[in-house]
């Protein structure tokens, strides 16, 4: 029995709309979860929207509205990133749902009962954009660590010994070497927490838009107290015997950009110490997308909108170079001849031409079906041998998170494929003999039925084509199917048709 799948994006802020960040995390889930579920695991997949702090109290009155106004507009956007993607998450989840706030509230209440937050007064520097507070030594000429404006802030406030945690974090850590992946990031968190931790703000009086504190309604809730909690929140919390908690929470996967590692790393699991609870199984931060090699942002005006990519080259063209472009936990550069590069070299020439080639060639000389085989050359046995045993590779890769490992381990399936079609020249095998042909066409014809289940997790459209192509109309693809089943001869295939259209450049006269 495979242990079940519990998998999160962070909770997007609703300061603004989506954009290529926030789907590439989004899209990464997407392709573990799928993975999952091929697997036979039972999945959850969450994601969801940040809705409260002063940051988006401050973009409401910028527009002259209220706040719910605001994230109830902005959320959507944010979930309309769903059926564009054609992402397969089982809960979109919101910080203002009343479900939440009694999660939320739950967990502040959990601390407090076991003395871990205490009332005091804070004064120290604020950034807005980061909704974080940093010390004066982190400052860096007069600005946040990430650049954001600070601004001085004395307040009554609600206190977390996060200073108690420093040994039983260090101790977590110690016990549990794949918590933080991947390894540099745990090693940066490692050195943080050596430094020492200072007790946390966990609460603001200057204004209203927040979680209410419990039992002290002139305070809200420090934003990231409250965003944290939605990873239980989706599970049940407070109610911990549900069987969501049980089954899902020991198996947390939390997906994450480096920018919020310590929120993650850090904070969180001692809120969950604090209040009694384990912390997640395990977390992996990723890198930063660059535009052209410069950083995206708002005031440069080079922000890549998804919507338009998607209309402009397709959703699994889109999905394919995110996922493939640079190696999941490292920083990566967005550039549009990037794109259009994997798509006509990848997609089209190297995974398109070989379906397309193989289907139209059987279509014509092979009376559309698949055809039966006499007995395999050890060429044969190689190929089917490199499909089948491609499997193991890709779980041991989908453990680690090394994704773009997964798909350079099916591109050099997809190359042995092309190779052999050359090697083997079916085209004259007809002539010269049409048995073997018969045989080098169904053991195309299988490798290509396990490349259409390969490439399902990341180019799930491209999957479902592929397959009816082969004449497959299976509705749950599993990788129990794939090695159980073999392909049938006889089967009548539909008359091909191209996976991946080239983008061809206009030519300037």
């Amino acid at each position: 029995m495979k242990p079940p799948f519990y998998i999160t994006t962070p909770i997007y802020y609703v300061n603004d709309v989506p954009h290529i960040g926030h789907a590439y995390t989004t899209i990464a889930s997407d392709m573990m979860a799928r993975f999952a579920r091929m697997e036979g695991r039972e999945v959850l997949f969450l994601t969801g929207t940040d809705e409260h702090g002063q940051k988006i109290q401050k973009a409401a009155q910028a527009e002259r509205t209220d706040p719910k106004t605001f994230v109830d507009r902005v959320s959507e956007r944010f979930r309309q990133l769903t059926p564009l993607f054609h992402l397969s998450n089982d809960q979109f989840i919101r910080t203002t749902e009343d479900r939440h706030i009694k999660s939320a509230q739950a967990l502040w209440n959990k601390m407090k009962e076991q003395g871990y937050i205490y009332k005091g007064g804070y004064a120290g520097w604020y950034a807005v954009r980061d909704e974080a507070f940093y010390a004066e030594s982190e400052l860096i000429n007069g600005k946040a660590p990430t650049g954001a404006d600070v601004e001085w802030v004395e307040e009554p406030s609600y206190f977390f010994k996060l200073s108690a945690f420093q040994e039983p974090l260090l101790t977590f850590y110690r016990d549990n070497p794949h918590f933080i992946g991947p390894e540099s990031r745990r090693n940066e968190v490692i050195r943080f927490v050596e430094g020492g931790l200072n007790d946390l703000s966990i609460s603001r009086s200057s204004f209203k838009w927040g979680v209410p504190v419990p039992e002290d309604q002139d305070h809200v809730m420090y934003v990231w107290v409250d965003a944290l909690a939605n990873y239980i929140t989706a599970l049940g919390y407070p109610d911990e015997n549900t069987s969501d908690f049980k089954k899902f929470w020991p198996e947390a996967l939390h997906i994450i950009g480096k920018d919020i590692l310590r929120f993650h790393a850090i904070y969180w699991p001692a809120f969950l110490m604090a209040a009694g609870l384990t912390p997640p199984k395990r977390l992996y931060a990723h890198g930063w997308w660059t535009n052209e090699g410069q950083k995206i942002s708002k005031s440069l005006g080079n922000t890549i909108d998804p919507v338009e990519l998607v209309e402009t080259y397709g959703v699994d063209q889109v999905r394919y170079f995110l996922l493939r472009e640079v190696p999941f936990g490292q920083d990566g550069d967005f550039s549009r001849a990037s794109l259009e590069q994997r798509i006509n070299s990848d997609l089209a020439n190297d995974f398109g031409n070989l379906a397309q080639r193989i289907l139209s060639f059987v279509y014509k000389n092979a009376e559309a079906k698949v055809p039966t085989p006499s007995s395999f050359e050890v060429q044969d046995e190689a190929l089917l041998k490199a499909a089948q045993e491609l499997l193991p590779r890709l779980r041991e890769n989908f453990e680690k998170q090394a994704l773009h490992r997964m798909i350079e381990a099916i591109w050099e399936l997809v190359g042995a494929a092309n190779r052999y079609v050359d090697a083997e020249q079916p085209w004259a095998l007809k002539k010269t003999n049409p048995e073997r042909m018969a045989t080098v066409l169904y053991v195309l014809l299988t490798v290509l039925r396990h490349l259409a289940f390969y490439v399902a997790p990341i180019m799930p459209q491209t999957s479902e084509r592929l397959l009816a192509l082969l004449g497959i109309s299976e509705t749950s693809i599993s990788f129990k199917n794939l090695i159980e089943k073999k392909l049938e001869s006889g089967v009548q295939l539909p008359q091909p048709e191209g996976l991946f259209p080239r983008i061809e450049k206009e030519r300037k006269e």
